[in-house]
């Protein structure tokens, strides 16, 4: 069974693809940036409040789907510039202080909309 899950107290897809997928026991949240999904823009503040606003996001579609952030199982990270990891690491650690889940973090040429990071998260889920 192939799932799409939405909220509005996350971003609006705004191209081909789901908020997040739950199937098969998991749900696959697609990449996230800090839209804050009550304004529509990019929050300002540069990497750590955009890592905050994303993590709210992911946290929000993820209790969409009946999950949360303590099932997530891995994360990847995208960064404009690897100088900014302390200032991600930092706020992402926050969401998960034990047992963080397997991560990779990369630096990469250009984001959408030129964000500083982009996260995207696995995450078991209960059976509905």
């Amino acid at each position: 069974m192939r799932e799409a899950i939405s909220t509005p107290e996350a971003p609006r897809a705004i191209g081909p693809y789901s908020q997040a997928i739950r199937a098969n026991g998991f749900v696959f949240v697609s990449g996230q940036v800090g839209f804050d999904p009550k304004t529509g823009f990019i929050v300002e503040g540069g990497v750590t409040k955009q890592t905050e606003r994303i993590m709210e996001n992911v946290k929000a579609i993820l209790e969409a789907a009946g999950t949360s952030l303590g099932n997530v199982v891995k994360t990847t990270v995208f960064l404009k510039s690897i100088d900014d990891f302390g200032k991600m690491n930092e706020i992402y650690g926050r969401y998960f202080p034990a047992r963080p889940p397997a991560r990779s973090t990369v630096e990469v040429s250009r984001l959408p909309r030129d964000v500083g990071v982009e996260i995207d998260v696995i995450a078991v889920a209960p059976f509905l």
